[in-house]
């Protein structure tokens, strides 16, 4: 939407937080606060035990330059809870400027997150800057996704240019033990048409988990990313880290990976109700 303001056009840009915090109370995981603001809302589905499920919404329906959101998850002590979004986030084309989201997590002891959201589909032209912060207790779990797709084949859309930037850090016990930077453009479909970099797929993920069972998956894991990705592990001070990236020519065939793989690594919690509508 535009405003006129002193003759000159003015873009009114998506602003929005939201965050949650949760504790167990009667044997299961329960919602303790929720705050929302702007175009953020936090909604949860009934379940009957754990982990409690919670659904990001973007109510503004895509993201351009300026925009602004921002997530945060505390889970407390023995806690469990599954995250994801309602729908792809969209980032269009950006006039100006970037758009901005920023994530929290913060894990208890003996807690769990899983944060699973659906992919990201970037446009043409778009500028989108991404930063997730994960701050586990030395004993706590975490499975963490972020899948995005450059373009949308199906509808003749590919993403030529542009800037994306995926920034993690994820601490256990106080101590570093995952950072990455991913920054691509302007040129992206050059970029991802390098053989060491995406060889032309224009869908890409990344799946990171945090468990003393991570060791144990590995060998399944591999098997479900097969050649188009690879799978390492970690051991990190009493626990493990299973590092997965994925790469495909759309989405749906990195979907038809993802799946599998997140069922694998959450557990008896398997995947998401939303991903399966």
């Amino acid at each position: 939407m535009n405003t006129i303001l002193h003759g000159a056009i003015s873009t009114q840009r998506v602003a929005g937080t939201a965050r949650l915090s949760c504790a167990v109370g009667d044997g299961r995981t329960r919602l303790r606060r929720l705050y929302q603001d702007g175009a953020a809302k936090i909604r949860m589905p009934a379940v009957s035990g754990d982990p409690l499920e919670a659904v990001l919404i973007n109510t503004a329906g895509g993201m351009t330059g300026g925009d602004r959101l921002g997530w945060g998850v505390e889970i407390e002590a023995a806690g469990s809870a599954s995250i994801t979004t309602q729908a792809c986030e969209k980032v269009y084309r950006a006039a100006s400027d970037r758009a901005e989201v920023r994530v929290r997590l913060s894990v208890g002891e003996n807690g769990r997150v899983a944060w699973l959201p659906q992919e990201t589909i970037v446009f043409d032209r778009a500028a989108f800057a991404r930063t997730l912060d994960v701050d586990l207790a030395a004993d706590a779990e975490a499975l963490v996704l972020e899948a995005t797709v450059f373009g949308r084949l199906a509808m003749g859309e590919r993403a030529a240019q542009g800037t994306f930037h995926d920034r993690w850090r994820v601490s256990q016990g106080g101590s570093l033990i995952h950072a990455e930077d991913f920054r691509i453009g302007p040129d992206i479909a050059a970029a991802l048409g390098r053989p060491a970099v995406a060889d032309g797929a224009i869908a890409i993920a990344t799946v990171l988990l945090v468990s003393p069972r991570a060791e144990s998956l590995l060998g399944p894991a591999l098997e479900i990313v097969g050649g188009e990705g690879s799978a390492s592990f970690w051991s990190v001070k009493k626990s493990g880290k299973l590092l997965a990236r994925l790469h495909a020519g759309d989405g749906y065939q990195l979907r038809q990976r993802l799946v599998p793989l997140v069922e694998l690594l959450n557990g008896r919690a398997g995947l998401p109700k939303l991903w399966s509508l």
